[in-house]
């Protein structure tokens, strides 16, 4: 490389930096409080956020029984080779969206894991897409199994990718 275009991709390059809370805080609460209390507290700022809301830096979180909206804004570091928001980013909000939908319904005491996430990606994303909007709901839940679909819409209303995921419950072990 030249010593000018050295100059030139020194430019062009972006930074960024985030810091996130200890994911114990959270850890340790899932024995002693619902699940909807657990997302109720993020949702109002008394509990911190999960280090991975920060790292794709999620603009909103809304909670209720049995649903969770997520709000992001595409920013360039969501971006593939592409120039397009990268499927992971996406998933990753179908993801949240839906497993926490699920989580808002259990007792203290009851944990889930993620058991499948089927996507299906509808449009792309940039950043002209505006806030982007990603609303999960359970549609059934069982004593072992729960069912939950998630919707991404761009600031247009416009469908963006939709997904539904099974997940696994489990009595969590006494603290």
């Amino acid at each position: 490389m030249t010593q000018t275009q050295d100059a030139a991709t020194a430019a062009d390059r972006r930074t960024r930096t985030f810091e996130w809370s200890d994911p114990a805080e959270h850890a340790s609460l899932l024995g002693q409080r619902s699940g909807l209390e657990l997302m109720l507290a993020m949702a109002s700022g008394e509990l911190p956020p999960p280090p991975i809301m920060r790292l794709i830096d999620v603009a909103g979180f809304h909670a209720r029984e049995g649903s969770i909206t997520v709000e992001i804004d595409p920013q360039e570091f969501h971006y593939n080779p592409l120039g397009t928001v990268h499927g992971g980013i996406i998933s990753t909000l179908l993801d949240t969206a839906a497993a926490c939908s699920v989580h808002s319904t259990l007792p203290a005491g009851v944990g889930y894991t993620s058991m499948d996430l089927n996507v299906r990606f509808l449009r792309a994303v940039t950043i002209g897409s505006g806030r982007l909007t990603c609303t999960g709901e359970v549609l059934q839940r069982g004593r072992r199994t729960a069912l939950a679909q998630a919707r991404l819409t761009d600031a247009a209303g416009r469908l963006i990718a939709h997904a539904t995921s099974t997940c696994m419950l489990f009595d969590l072990p006494p603290a």
